[in-house]
C-alpha cells in the first residue's frame, strides 16, 4: 500500500502531531507492506529530502519558516503550506505519477483541506487524523476563526473514508461540531522502550515535579503550577519543577517565578530533541499537567511509560489515562490550590509515587506505537472511498 501522507509539523517543528507522525513512520519502516510518503514543512527557504529505510520518504517543504519558534505555526506558516503542500502532491500524483492508494491527513485543516482537493482531482480517497487545534472548540486562541471553518471542516469530514480523533474528548468535541458524522478513536502512543522507569536516577532529597516536553503555551496552564509550587516551597523545601518546551508563555513564566522568589525552585530547560527527554522524567517524581484543553497528550502517555503518578485536569485524554486514586489525581481547572492539594498527597506520602507508578508504567506497556501504527493501517486499507 502506498500512501501520501500530509502533515505541515515534523520535528523539529511542532508539537504532539509530529512526534506522533515521528513514531507512525519509524514503526512503517519496518514494515514492507507499506510505502509512505510525507509532504511537510521545512525550516528557512530550503527544499530538501530524505528516506528512512526503504520505503518512507519525506518532502520538507521550503514555506520560510523561522528557527526562532519552532513550535507555534502562524497563519502564515499554514497558509504557505497549504498552497506549497497541494502543488507539490499534485506533481506527486501527476508528474511523478506514483500510484497511491490513499491519503492520510494530520489535522482536517489545512491537510485534510489539501486531501478534499486530491480527492476530487485524482478521486484518491482519504483519512483524517484530528489532533486537537483542528477541531471547532479547542482553542480559545482560534475561537474567532471556528464559525469561518466550521463549514469547511464539515466539508473535508463528509468526504473522507474515515474520520479519526486521539481521543474521548477530541470525540465529544468533534461530535458537537456534526453529531451525524461517523468517527473512529485511534489514541496516541508511547515509546515503551524509550521512556522507562530508573529509580537510581531519582534524587534522594529532592522531589521533582515535570510537566513533561511540550509546548509552553497559555493553553497548558503552567501559571498556575507555578503558583502552586510557590505555596508549597515553605513548607516543602525538597520540591523543584523543571519544565522542559518553549513557547509564547515562557517569558511571562519567567517574570512570574522571579517574581514568587522561587528562581532556585523552577528549572526552565527549553527544548529538548524527543530522544532525549527520558532522563528527565526518569528523575521526576510526579507528572502535573494543568491544560486547559487537550488531545492525547504525548507528554502524559511518556510520564505513564517512565512509571510518574499522573495529576491532570480532566481534559482531551486525562480521562483514558488517569485513573483516579489508582496512577493519579484529577484536578481543578486554573486552580493553583486544587494542584497544590494534589502535590501535597504525594509530599506527605512518598510511598504513593511508588504504588501510582507502578500502576501508570503497567497501562503505559499496552498503549504501544506498534498498535497505533496497525490500526492506522487497517483504516487506511479499507476499501470505501467517502462521500
Amino acid at each position: 500500500m502506498k500512501v501520501l501522507f500530509l502533515n505541515y509539523e515534523y520535528p523539529p517543528l511542532g508539537g504532539g502531531a509530529a512526534n506522533a507522525t515521528a513514531a507512525l513512520l519509524e514503526e512503517w519502516r519496518h514494515q514492507s507492506d507499506i510505502e509512505a510518503h510525507l509532504v511537510t514543512s521545512g525550516i528557512g527557504n530550503i527544499f530538501k529530502q530524505e528516506i528512512l529505510g526503504n520505503n518512507i520518504h519525506i518532502s520538507y517543504l521550503s514555506i520560510g519558516k523561522s528557527e526562532l519558534n519552532l513550535h507555534h505555526q502562524s497563519l502564515k506558516d499554514l497558509l504557505f503550506y497549504s498552497i506549497k503542500g497541494w502543488w507539490f502532491a499534485r506533481r506527486l500524483l501527476r508528474q511523478e505519477k506514483i500510484p497511491f492508494d490513499t491519503t492520510l491527513a494530520f489535522f482536517g485543516v489545512p491537510c485534510g483541506f489539501i486531501a478534499m482537493l486530491l480527492k476530487w482531482e485524482f478521486g484518491l480517497p482519504y483519512v483524517v487524523s484530528l489532533r486537537g487545534s483542528d477541531v471547532p472548540g479547542y482553542s480559545q486562541k482560534y475561537a474567532w476563526m471556528y464559525p469561518l471553518l466550521r463549514p469547511l471542516v464539515k466539508a473535508v469530514w463528509k468526504r473522507a473514508k474515515a474520520v479519526v480523533p486521539n481521543s474521548q474528548g477530541l470525540l465529544k468535541l468533534a461530535l458537537a461540531t456534526n453529531p451525524n458524522q461517523a468517527f473512529t478513536i485511534i489514541e496516541n502512543g508511547v515509546d515503551t522502550r524509550r521512556f522507562f522507569p530508573d529509580p537510581v536516577k531519582r534524587p534522594e532529597h529532592a522531589f521533582i515535579v515535570t510537566s513533561g516536553a511540550s509546548r509552553v503555551t497559555e493553553r497548558k496552564g503552567l501559571n498556575y503550577l507555578v503558583e502552586a509550587v510557590a505555596m508549597l516551597v515553605p513548607k516543602y523545601p525538597e520540591l523543584q519543577l523543571k519544565i522542559m518546551g518553549d513557547g509564547s508563555a515562557r517569558p511571562a513564566l519567567e517574570a512570574l517565578v522571579k517574581e514568587r522568589g522561587i528562581e532556585d525552585k523552577v528549572w526552565f530547560l527549553g527544548r529538548i530533541p524527543r530522544e532525549a527527554t527520558a532522563p528527565y522524567y526518569q528523575e521526576a517524581s510526579l507528572f502535573v499537567l494543568p491544560s486547559l484543553n487537550e488531545g492525547m497528550s504525548n507528554a502524559m502517555l511518556e510520564a505513564l511509560a517512565s512509571g510518574l503518578p499522573l495529576v491532570s485536569t480532566p481534559t482531551g485524554g486525562a480521562a483514558e489515562l488517569v485513573i483516579e486514586g489508582k496512577n493519579g489525581l484529577t484536578i481543578k481547572e486554573k486552580s493553583a490550590q486544587s494542584i497544590a492539594a494534589a502535590i501535597e498527597k504525594f509530599l506527605i506520602n512518598k510511598n504513593l509515587v511508588a504504588e501510582y507508578g507502578a500502576e501508570s508504567r503497567a497501562r503505559a506497556e499496552a498503549q504501544g506505537w506498534d498498535r497505533v501504527a496497525h490500526q492506522f493501517q487497517t483504516i487506511l486499507e479499507r476499501d470505501t472511498s467517502g462521500s
